[in-house]
């Protein structure tokens, strides 16, 4: 029986979005497998809109679920829809957006705080017994809700030191390379957390999806 995949993103861009590459490479690396995926995004504002160009503010309000409609092709539902029962996985691609969409750590650090909408994908996944992948910023987010699991972001001291303080504990990685915390079932992967290229990204993607289904 094929897997099944569900992918969360929020926004459309790096800077305040989901990151594209990590998206779509997900995207490739599930069908590559021969698994399926959905994909929802929360329906409401995101923090702020940035032009992509400059970095500058820009003002003017996006839709997180609108926008992300961009890089899905329109084939995508709402968080308030999802039904863990449906999917053997979840994935988290990363980007600067989940760190303002998703949990307040690029405005608070430590002290973030996570989204209802978001914290409930996490907890009820967690509690189902069923696998958390997560990429680039991603397993900030999943220590900020789980505390005690293992992952890497790659080998950015400061990151690094904040995860122990969330209470998880990080392990240094290069491009490509997937940890796998069996215990609390959660993958995770660099990306752009690591300078690197859409190829690296896909390297990324492919090893986490492989890892994850090996141990489905």
């Amino acid at each position: 029986m094929n897997k099944k995949f569900a992918i969360i993103i929020g926004g459309c861009g790096h800077r305040d979005g989901s990151e594209i590459h990590e998206t779509t490479m997900t995207m490739l690396a599930i069908e590559e497998h021969g698994a399926t995926y959905d994909m929802y995004a929360p329906d409401r504002n995101q923090y702020h809109v940035l032009n992509h160009l400059t970095g500058e503010s820009m003002n003017e309000q996006r839709n997180l679920l609108v926008e992300a409609a961009r890089i899905a092709r329109g084939n995508i539902r709402p968080l308030e829809e999802f039904d863990i029962n449906k999917y053997d996985a979840v994935i988290f691609p990363g980007g600067f957006g989940v760190a303002k969409n998703f949990f307040t750590y690029a405005l608070d650090g430590v002290n973030c705080q996570v989204y209802p909408d978001i914290e409930n994908i996490i907890s009820i996944t967690y509690k189902a017994g069923k696998p958390l992948g997560a990429l680039c910023i991603s397993p900030v987010l999943l220590t900020k809700v789980l505390g005690d699991i293992t992952i890497t972001i790659g080998n950015d001291e400061t990151t690094a030191q904040h995860i122990t303080a969330l209470g998880g504990h990080n392990i240094n990685t290069a491009t490509g390379e997937v940890i796998i915390d069996k215990t609390h079932k959660i993958y995770s992967t660099p990306c752009y957390m690591l300078p690197t290229d859409v190829k690296g990204i896909h390297e990324c993607a492919y090893n986490l999806i492989s890892a994850m289904l090996d141990n489905m």
